[in-house]
């Protein structure tokens, strides 16, 4: 079978339901031993590490929520019909004409797999405002102090401390406060 009649496509999935869906079409393709038609089945995820009572918490996250990838050629009709009547799935992207997708769109895709995979441990600490913090990096290393305002798109804080009896607002990142226990 020629690789180049295998093109990748876009499902519709019910939102939640990805990875059961990427399990359901793996598994049949094998039953069914349509690997040559099927080669790959993929749902980017990310995962976003959270500090929940004191305790660093993994979960993964859907990259693209309610769309699972398909590398498949979709010529051979028991192949599309497997694809569209897998459960959870609403049909292709393109409905009964379902487009493949463009090779630079794979290759961002694609990219974009392997950035995720690579990517270091994004810790994002879940801080409330007025919760009291202790400073621990920089100048005012060791100054408690009270959280005003959260901004997770930078990981910074805006804290209020009390400086020779006035309070002063400063702005820091993430790792640079601790919660006081």
């Amino acid at each position: 079978m020629s690789e180049t009649k295998k093109k990748w496509y876009v499902l519709r999935a019910i939102t939640g339901h990805e990875k059961k869906i990427k399990q359901h079409i793996e598994s049949e393709v094998a039953k069914q031993e349509l690997q040559d038609f099927v080669s790959q089945v993929l749902v980017p995820v990310e995962k976003v590490y959270q500090i929940r009572n004191g305790k660093k918490v993994t979960k993964e996250k859907n990259f693209y929520p309610g769309y699972v990838f398909v590398e498949a050629d979709l010529s051979v009709a028991e192949v599309k019909h497997l694809l569209r009547q897998a459960p959870g799935v609403m049909g292709f992207l393109g409905n009964n004409n379902p487009e493949a997708l463009r090779e630079t769109e794979v290759m961002r895709l694609l990219g974009k797999v392997d950035e995720l995979a690579e990517m270091e441990e994004e810790l994002v600490p879940s801080f409330i405002v007025g919760e009291s913090i202790t400073v621990i990096d920089g100048p005012f290393n060791s100054f408690s102090g009270i959280v005003e305002e959260i901004n997770n798109d930078k990981k910074k804080l805006k804290v209020t401390v009390k400086i020779f009896g006035r309070k002063t607002p400063l702005e820091l990142g993430f790792n640079q406060v601790t919660k006081e226990s």
